[in-house]
């Protein structure tokens, strides 16, 4: 019990730390499978109009996916009605076929650098819209899709 007590205060003291968070969160995907007319949202406010800011995009892929990379389509919505569209190609696993990122069982958890020093010129809401690209109409083995938005050092 006293363990139990001490790793709860220093899960907490731990928690605290992350002062450059602005936003991070993440949406579960349909366990069968990610279909490609699916949209994943994350409606972020954004107040702070002089600060620099790094973008990424977290992935949790299962290792029952069947691809080594992942294609995503991007939409950043502005408060002021600007649109701004990309894609991207972020890569899953090595080539000898390891995964990526860190593991805990047959899950595997990847945040990737999206952007960087990105100014939020207006302040209001911004939507993240991301979508898969892949050939794929349902793209199984993603686990969970998320976005992290921290202010730069």
């Amino acid at each position: 019990m006293k363990r139990l007590f001490i790793v709860l205060i220093i899960g907490f003291l731990f928690s605290g730390c992350d002062t450059n968070k602005v936003f991070e969160d993440y949406s579960p995907i349909n366990p069968d499978g990610w279909h490609k007319d699916s949209l994943v949202v994350f409606d972020v406010l954004s107040e702070d109009t002089t600060a620099n800011h790094n973008i990424y995009i977290n992935i949790r892929n299962k290792g029952n996916y069947a691809n080594s990379n992942i294609w995503l389509f991007l939409e950043v919505n502005s408060p002021g009605g600007e649109i701004l569209t990309d894609t991207v190609e972020f890569t899953l696993a090595e080539p000898s076929g390891r995964w990526k990122g860190s593991g805990i069982g047959d899950l595997y958890d990847n945040q990737f650098l999206y952007r960087k020093n990105v100014f939020f010129p207006e302040s209001g809401e911004y939507r993240f819209s991301l979508q898969q690209g892949m050939r794929s109409d349902v793209l199984p083995g993603i686990n969970d899709v998320g976005i992290r938005i921290e202010k730069q050092n």
